[in-house]
């Protein structure tokens, strides 16, 4: 039986200056989300199945969307398999600092967890 020639609807992403604050602090505020961010902040870009979280793959998918709805990561499609980045630029010119402070913050936090 052939496979289906429909093709997924695009992708969205915000425009820049579309990207709202309070859509960032919202997708950064799950762990799951962070972990994403974290991994894709060390590496410019990284395949989807491939973030190392406990997650369903279906709750895997509902959280880069947020990430990429909010404007946070960047999505590209290359045959069968969906690629993340970080919208590091983009974040940086609406939010100069934002990324880094929040992630800054979380490491604080997680190093005084530990003590």
């Amino acid at each position: 039986m052939p496979r289906s020639t429909r093709r997924r609807p695009a992708l969205a992403h915000p425009a820049t200056e579309e990207i709202d604050l309070y859509d960032i602090l919202h997708a950064l505020s799950d762990p799951t989300r962070m972990t994403i961010v974290r991994v894709l902040r060390t590496e410019p870009e990284r395949a989807c199945g491939t973030f190392p979280v406990d997650v369903a793959p279906s709750t895997l998918s509902h959280h880069f969307k947020v990430l990429r709805e909010s404007g946070v990561i960047t999505q590209r499609e290359e045959a069968n398999r969906r690629f993340s980045a970080l919208r590091t630029v983009d974040l940086e010119r609406r939010f100069p600092g934002l990324l880094d402070t929040v992630l800054a913050a979380l490491a604080r936090n997680e190093a005084a967890e530990v003590v």
